[in-house]
């Protein structure tokens, strides 16, 4: 599979080490950083057509991988 886009190290270059150490410790953190991953190579997938999907459910993924990014986000936001 090609380079997926959207790594949560691209996002967040500057917060490579908080999220390391938060998945470490933070429970949470990790089952939303796995969830996060998991959607965006579902999405990489839709829009590289590996598995093709309708427009309305590749919308809805993108719309619950933001959902959990701002999450992450937040949540790295309220830790540093």
């Amino acid at each position: 599979m090609s380079h997926t886009p959207h790594e949560l190290s691209e996002e967040f270059p500057d917060k490579v080490n908080e999220i390391s150490n938060l998945k470490q410790t933070d429970a949470h953190f990790a089952r939303l950083v796995d969830e996060y991953h998991a959607v965006n190579r579902d999405v990489h997938r839709a829009e590289t057509n590996v598995e093709p999907t309708d427009d309305l459910h590749e919308a809805e993924m993108r719309k619950k991988r933001m959902v959990l990014k701002d999450e992450i986000w937040r949540m790295l936001s309220a830790a540093g």
